[in-house]
């Protein structure tokens, strides 16, 4: 069974010499990482102390990246010991609707494209008239 840490007892470990991570209700010890973070040693150091899983997760981690995670495993957390304990969910983004774009593109080209054509006829006309 795995051993179950509190906050407070992970929040102990966050130099770059003893630095404990949680992420997904899991206790991450990540110290002989710190160098090898693609991200720098500061962005783990600046997540102990607390839950970091919204963290890891707005980032993009790829499978093999929390594949790896597996050997830095210490533990797991006590929950009721993180304040405001809530599931990640990401962040809300408008779909995108490609139809909609390619209809206001054409739209604005209906626009411009007659604009110009009367300028570079106005523009043709007046040129040839100043310069007779």
């Amino acid at each position: 069974m795995a051993k179950v840490f509190t906050l407070a007892e992970v929040s102990e470990h966050n130099s770059s010499k003893d630095c404990w991570v949680v992420i997904n209700g899991k206790v991450y010890d990540v110290t002989k990482f710190l160098e090898d973070h693609p991200g720098g040693d500061e962005v783990l150091i600046s997540s102990t102390g607390k839950e970091a899983t919204d963290d890891f997760e707005d980032v993009g981690h790829s499978a093999s990246a929390k594949a790896m995670m597996e050997e830095f495993y210490v533990g797991d957390i006590n929950v009721s010991t993180i304040p405001n304990q809530k599931k990640y969910s990401p962040p809300k983004q408008p779909h995108y609707n490609q139809d909609k774009t390619s209809e206001f593109i054409i739209k604005i080209l209906q626009f411009l494209v007659p604009l110009i054509i009367l300028g570079v006829a106005f523009g043709i006309r007046f040129y040839s008239k100043s310069s007779a």
